[in-house]
């Protein structure tokens, strides 16, 4: 199987991303479609950015889904048989897209393959400990999960399998973190590879997909599902037992910073007291509804 500019796409999920969003674009060779879903539901956003870029389309989704939701909503609607999912604090280099294809065309078959980020300390994706890669070869290297700033799926590969029918790629449960490293646990689940690409690199600027007026807001709904997804993904894929026992150290430390900055700093405060929401509505098996409170 053989792949090309114009038989992959780009998935943007935006929210409030405006400050980043156009330097996510203009990275991206003009010659490669992008659609973007806005989970704002920004009409002013959408005619923007359509009336700038002519690779552009945007959808608005009906509110704000997540990301994979959003995801899904978007692989949904593109017609190729790959498709590139960033984020839009994401940046490509020159090539980055040019050594994706070179790879896919010589690996052949894999799932979900991903360039690699330029921030060697923070690497973005999962290995066996006493796995050996070759990175200083540039070869592709295959690993157990990447993050979900940015990879390619092999939609053609994955829609054969009953796991992946009807664009249910990312499980929707999650509203954000997690979404990524459970549908890699999936795809290796059915046998299929995972690669990072080494000649192609990407720049992350991380935490900065949403405009940083509403940092405040954004930090309270990142505490709270972070804490809620690692308890669903715990109970997903292992036990109720284990992501309960898993989470109690993360709980009991939140109630006890909680208790610490309830009169001294109300900005801690609110963090743990949205970590210790996020556990006690996993428990409870609520879903992930928490949504920041933004109103322009």
């Amino acid at each position: 199987m053989t792949i090309s500019r114009q038989n992959l796409s780009i998935v943007v999920v935006t929210y409030k991303s405006e400050n980043v969003i156009h330097e996510c674009i203009k990275s991206i060779p003009s010659d490669i479609d992008i659609l973007i879903v806005d989970n704002s539901n920004d009409n002013n956003f959408k005619q923007n950015v359509e009336k700038t870029y002519q690779n552009v389309q945007c959808i608005l989704a009906p509110g704000n889904l997540g990301m994979g939701s959003a995801n899904n909503l978007g692989l949904e609607k593109i017609k190729t048989d790959y498709a590139f999912i960033i984020n839009p604090d994401v940046t490509m280099e020159r090539n980055t897209i040019d050594e994706i294809i070179n790879s896919i065309n010589e690996i052949g078959s894999f799932g979900v393959i991903a360039p690699i980020s330029d921030k060697l300390k923070y690497p973005n994706y999962q290995v066996n400990q006493n796995q050996i890669l070759f990175k200083e070869k540039l070869i592709p290297f295959k690993v157990n999960s990447v993050d979900g700033y940015a990879m390619v799926l092999n939609i053609k590969r994955l829609n054969q399998f009953q796991e992946f029918k009807d664009y249910k790629y990312f499980d929707e449960n999650f509203f954000m973190y997690l979404e990524n490293d459970d549908l890699c646990k999936r795809i290796k689940k059915v046998n299929e590879e995972i690669y990072i690409i080494p000649k192609s690199k990407i720049n992350h600027l991380g935490g900065r997909a949403v405009d940083i007026r509403y940092e405040y807001q954004i930090e309270m709904s990142r505490n709270w599902h972070w804490i809620w997804s690692k308890f669903y993904f715990n109970k997903k894929h292992h036990s109720l037992f284990t992501a309960f026992t898993s989470g109690l150290p993360s709980f009991f430390s939140a109630i006890i910073k909680f208790l610490i900055f309830f009169f001294i700093n109300k900005r801690k405060k609110d963090i743990y007291l949205h970590r210790i929401l996020g556990f006690v509505n996993a428990l409870i098996g609520k879903s992930s509804y928490f949504r920041p409170k933004i109103n322009d």
